[in-house]
């Protein structure tokens, strides 16, 4: 036996589940240190400053879902890396270690359940799966959501977090713009409600795509919403730009969002709408 195997025997043995990364979270919003199991419990949001984290499509599915009520929809299969793209990684390696730290089989996943007993189909981008960005399977999850909706006779719901088009996918991902758009006009020709809500951070083409044309538009507290950066933008007009600019709240106050809702209102508020917007139609 070495020494080194020695000295690791002798010393106390901390559970991963145990240590200081585990137990704290810190709050990026005010910085202070929150417990973890705490920071969950309040549905990932700081109890101090309200600042709202971001969060995985699981997470989401259970916040907003009736308890046991949905099921995660298949992911439809398309083309990987259909350029052959690699920078200082593969594009097919940047892949495989996304969905292994994610578990998901790409940024978009989608979900059928009731919310307040009223049927719904919802899609959660998740930011953790490469900035969330949109390529060619985001915009065919997005389809698959939106048909899925329609045959259900659902509202369809996009809970949005992207730093915009997947570069590595060139311009098929810019393709998914109209492509989503065209689904959007097939699911409002069917009668059907589309919800946006609008998470941080928002930007990019998503911005400019399905982020900005729903029926009813929410956003979270505090959330990012760009279609570009803020320095881009001051040193075009070579102005300063409001503190609050690209925000929730500033896109709300100048007309772009109906609200701004807090996390822990999310799943009455979108009940609601749901059996305004669709006639109290209740899940069969």
């Amino acid at each position: 036996m070495s020494w080194l195997t020695r000295v690791r025997n002798a010393l106390p043995f901390i559970p991963k589940a145990q240590t200081a990364d585990q137990l704290w979270h810190k709050c990026k919003g005010c910085g202070q240190m929150i417990f973890t199991k705490e920071y969950e419990e309040n549905r990932s949001v700081c109890p101090n400053c309200q600042h709202h984290g971001r969060i995985g499509p699981k997470a989401r599915f259970r916040q907003i879902f009736d308890e046991n009520s949905w099921s995660t929809l298949a992911a439809p299969r398309v083309t990987e890396d259909p350029l052959k793209f690699r920078d200082s990684k593969r594009y097919t390696d940047r892949l495989k270690a996304a969905r292994s730290d994610t578990g998901e089989p790409d940024a978009l996943v989608n979900a059928e359940g009731t919310i307040l007993g009223r049927r719904a189909v919802i899609g959660v981008q998740d930011f953790a799966f490469m900035g969330g960005s949109m390529g060619l399977a985001v915009g065919e999850a997005f389809v698959s959501g939106v048909e899925h909706a329609i045959a259900a006779r659902a509202p369809y719901i996009i809970f949005t977090a992207s730093g915009g088009a997947r570069m590595q996918e060139g311009i098929l991902s810019l393709m998914q713009m109209p492509r989503t758009t065209v689904a959007i006009q097939m699911l409002q020709d069917a009668g059907l409600p589309y919800i946006v809500v609008l998470t941080d951070p928002t930007s990019g083409g998503v911005m400019a795509a399905y982020a900005m044309l729903g029926d009813v538009q929410i956003a979270e507290p505090g959330a990012t919403l760009a279609f570009t950066g803020r320095r881009v933008i001051e040193s075009t007009i070579r102005e300063k730009l409001p503190d609050d600019f690209q925000t929730s709240e500033y896109y709300r106050d100048h007309g772009l969002l109906d609200m701004v809702v807090h996390r822990k209102d999310l799943r009455e508020t979108l009940g609601q709408l749901i059996g305004y917007l669709c006639g109290e139609r209740k899940a069969a």
